[in-house]
């Protein structure tokens, strides 16, 4: 007869796959105290101490095998996640960048929201609608939804047209090779707009623009709630609306 203390060790390839499962199925709390989770590490610790001499014999008969590189490296990750997860402090650590369409994303440990008066685009200049499509480095679109816009701004040698509508700003843009614009948000994550394939932002956050010549981005403004889609291959931005109203606005593109 045999006891629990008998059984033969995980395999390695299920230890591992049993160690990816519990770094996505393991509940943590949503803010423990740091100094409550440093306590209750402590007292574990204490706590192996004590059992020491009753284990001598198991890890004796355990320690015949160890862990290969990849697995311990995978409860290293399953490790660093929980303790990332675990404190206010983790999560604001981590940062997530998404790109698309010509727009830099980045998520999580946002700072205050920029204050001030924002600046004009590098070279920005009033024009008319033709002249903006004379201009620029791509084809200009109109929304139907929205009509003829009231204002037209063309900047950065063609880089960037604005169409601007009382409450609305819609920026259109060579998206297909480098970043143009840089957002700072905390979370939630942007939501996936399928209808446009684009992506919503809900919450006010920091936008910047990346000049076309380089150098430092122009200093940050506060950007309302925003959809972002490429329509062929312009990329485009959309603030001002609400999400249902701004999807309207981005279908009737032509």
């Amino acid at each position: 007869m045999s006891t629990s203390d008998d059984r033969d060790p995980i395999a390695p390839e299920d230890l591992e796959s049993r160690l990816r499962a519990l770094g996505e199925d393991l509940a943590v709390p949503p803010a423990p105290p740091p100094a409550d989770l440093a306590r209750a590490v402590r007292a574990r610790l204490e706590d192996g101490r004590a059992h020491d001499g009753r284990a001598g014999d198991r890890t004796r008969r355990r320690a015949a095998w160890r862990p290969p590189p990849r697995v311990a490296a995978a409860a290293v990750a399953v490790l660093m996640a929980v303790l990332l997860g675990a404190t206010p402090q983790g999560r604001a650590a981590v940062v997530s960048v998404l790109r698309f369409a010509g727009v830099e994303i980045h998520v999580g440990g946002a700072g205050p929201l920029p204050t001030g008066v924002p600046g004009p685009l590098p070279g920005e200049r009033r024009v008319t609608l033709e002249e903006a499509r004379r201009t620029a480095r791509f084809p200009v679109a109109v929304p139907s939804a929205l009509g003829a816009p009231a204002d037209v701004r063309v900047a950065d040698g063609g880089r960037v047209v604005t169409l601007l509508w009382p409450g609305v700003r819609l920026d259109e843009f060579d998206g297909t090779l480098s970043v143009v614009w840089r957002k700072e948000l905390g979370e939630p994550w942007p939501d996936q707009v399928g209808a446009v394939g684009g992506w919503w932002i809900q919450q006010p956050h920091g936008v910047s623009y990346m000049p076309s010549a380089g150098g430092a981005p122009q200093e940050a403004r506060v950007a309302g709630p925003t959809l972002i889609w490429q329509h062929k291959l312009v990329g485009l931005r959309l603030e001002g609306p609400d999400r249902d109203e701004a999807v309207r606005i981005a279908l009737s593109v032509r």
